[in-house]
């Protein structure tokens, strides 16, 4: 049975940073594409981030570009979320998000987190 947890998440205040963990277990996912969905209250889910399974493509959202980094760790279902500059609208539950191809389309992966709270305070 696939598993992916998130953690990490919390209250910060503007301006400041936290660091999403992920980490996927009950198949091989040495060669997938791993990534980072947010979605905010009333709105849709939306892509932030994903990383190739070689760590040599990542794509980010223009929300995201220039504040935060995706990495994979040492282990080959492990991803990191690292985000700085953080602003009241990055306020969201984030996901992590593992599948085969690289793509900023959520129907694109199937196994999916059960998310963790960021909160952004003004």
């Amino acid at each position: 049975q696939v598993q992916v947890v998130e953690s990490g998440g919390g209250l910060v205040q503007a301006g400041g940073s936290l660091r999403l963990s992920c980490a996927a277990s009950g198949r091989t996912f040495s060669r997938y594409a791993m990534g980072w969905f947010r979605q905010a209250p009333g709105k849709e889910r939306e892509f932030v981030t994903v990383i190739d399974w070689s760590s040599s493509t990542t794509y980010y959202a223009d929300s995201a570009k220039g504040r935060f980094t995706i990495s994979r760790g040492d282990a080959e279902n492990t991803v990191y979320l690292e985000m700085n500059s953080l602003k009241p609208e990055d306020t969201a539950i984030y996901y992590c998000t593992a599948g085969p191809v690289v793509s900023d389309s959520p129907g694109m992966f199937p196994y999916w987190g059960q998310g963790t709270q960021v909160t952004v305070s003004s």
